[in-house]
């Protein structure tokens, strides 16, 4: 390649930047003054570096077989933000790739009908739902990235008010409180949080992107009246795993001040175990107590469901392949529990995995069909489920991850399954992944009735932004998402 070519590709690149760099400020401005919220095929553009916007087009070739470049969707971005919208999920890639196949044309004319629904529809202040108070009872893996979620959230709507964190009491409490925002900032796995936080001792407050929350210090539910800090009507997420049953997490509805309880563990006995985007239509509005079942089962059920709609499960084995725990052992010591008091740092440890019997609470038509094990590895995050399925139609690879790859962009699943065809891609590449599983098309196989699917999840991140989910479900946080799939 010429020099003069090489020259005007590193000016192209130079123009998309740049073009990239003014949508920033658009996003911002319609995500804080209208609740609009921009995504390029379900990822959020909101608070992105310019680089990762623009690695986000590339994605949309990936997926959707055709080139997006910033020059497309940069126009319909503007043209959005001179529309006066209300409040909306709006995928901006989906937007600019059907404006292209349509041949173009009239921006304004376009977005007035894709977006009738919301079009001169501003009101300042407007959100989608009443501000919804949540405490998180426990502050451990799930607890800190819980908060760097609704944090990250809190700066349109406003309505997940993250208001108090409890936690075991400790003797010092001001040590207590810089050990706990240090741990918030600073994160060997997710890397470092994106903001300020400030510790006051006195109040025993962190301020985290200036949201207030109060560090309440107890050693059970029954010492908590959450009314004297101002919370009313409250949704508690208890993350430290200690009660799953009804009458443990009962505890917290004996607050003041307490309405809900959701556990990020799976419930036992009666509690509905709930996979968010699945089988969240089965809350009634008098469920007090509910589980967002486990990371695992957060992972399979979505791409379970859409298997077993198009192709029928007859039988199959889940594998876990997951990373280690705080419940295991660093070295080798005492574990109540089978070989998981070996050292986890070491080992692969085989180990028992409630997952594929809990599929059936959230999809029933599974009952019985499927069984599973789980094997603990030495690494601290992102682990795979393999699923190994007799269908009762037959399908080959290439079809069967035409259909996955189709039900990751265009269906309700959208924010629970995602796809990835590349073949170099291992665990550490899903750190921060929002989706509940990852299907990972170079390991499909599939032939007659035979099919094994890999499917890799942020055991952390992504079963948080599940537990997220759910959250917004109960609190009756609802977005339109536009625009609306053809068909």
């Amino acid at each position: 390649m010429s020099q003069p070519m090489l020259d005007n590709v590193f000016r192209e690149w130079q123009s998309s930047e740049a073009l990239a760099e003014q949508m920033i400020p658009l996003v911002g401005r319609l995500y804080r003054q209208n609740n609009v919220v921009a995504t390029m095929f379900g990822r959020s553009l909101i608070k992105q570096s310019v680089i990762r916007i623009l690695k986000d087009h590339r994605f949309v070739r990936k997926i959707e077989g055709t080139e997006l470049t910033v020059e497309d969707t940069f126009p319909i971005v503007r043209a959005m933000s001179e529309l006066s919208l209300g409040p909306a999920h709006v995928d901006v890639g989906k937007l600019a790739v059907n404006f292209k196949r349509q041949g173009g044309g009239d921006v304004e004319a376009y977005l007035r009908r894709e977006l009738h629904e919301i079009v001169d529809a501003y009101q300042p202040g407007a959100s989608t739902g009443e501000p919804q108070d949540v405490v998180l009872y426990g502050f451990g893996r799930i607890g800190r990235l819980l908060t760097r979620v609704m944090i990250e959230k809190a700066g349109g709507g406003n309505l997940l008010r993250l208001r108090a964190i409890v936690v075991r009491g400790r003797g010092d409490v001001a040590k207590d409180l810089e050990k706990r925002a240090s741990l918030l900032r600073r994160d060997s796995v997710h890397g470092p949080f994106e903001g300020t936080i400030d510790v006051d001792v006195e109040t025993r407050t962190l301020t985290v992107n200036g949201n207030v929350i109060q560090m309440i210090y107890a050693d059970s539910p029954s010492e908590i009246d959450y009314t004297d800090y101002g919370i009313n009507n409250a949704v508690i997420v208890d993350n430290t795993g200690i009660w799953r049953d009804e009458e443990g997490l009962g505890q917290h509805l004996e607050c003041k001040g307490a309405a809900k309880a959701i556990l990020t563990a799976p419930g036992k006995g009666d509690i509905k175990n709930v996979v968010y985007g699945i089988n969240h239509g089965d809350i009634q509005e008098d469920d007090q107590i509910l589980s967002a079942a486990s990371c695992t089962t957060n992972a399979i059920v979505p791409v379970l469901k859409v298997i077993n709609d198009e192709y029928g499960v007859a039988t199959g084995h889940v594998e876990t392949v997951h990373a280690y725990t705080n419940d295991q052992n660093l070295i080798d010591n005492y574990h109540k529990g089978d070989r998981r008091g070996r050292s986890a740092a070491l080992n692969m440890v085989l180990t028992e995995t409630g997952a594929a019997k809990a599929v059936a609470k959230a999809l029933p038509e599974l009952e019985g069909k499927l069984t599973g094990n789980a094997i603990r590895v030495p690494t601290p995050n992102v682990s795979m489920a393999i699923l190994n399925l007799t269908l009762e139609k037959g399908v080959d690879a290439e079809s069967l991850n035409d259909y996955l790859r189709d039900m990751s962009i265009h269906s309700a699943y959208q924010k629970q399954i995602d796809f990835v065809d590349s073949a170099e891609v291992v665990s550490s590449d899903f750190v921060g992944n929002r989706k509940a599983g990852i299907v990972d098309a170079k390991a499909t196989i599939a032939s007659d009735n035979h099919a094994v699917v890999y499917v890799w999840y942020d055991n952390e991140f992504g079963y948080s932004c599940q537990v997220i989910r759910l959250l917004q479900h109960v609190s009756h946080v609802s977005f339109l998402k536009l625009p609306h799939e053809a068909g």
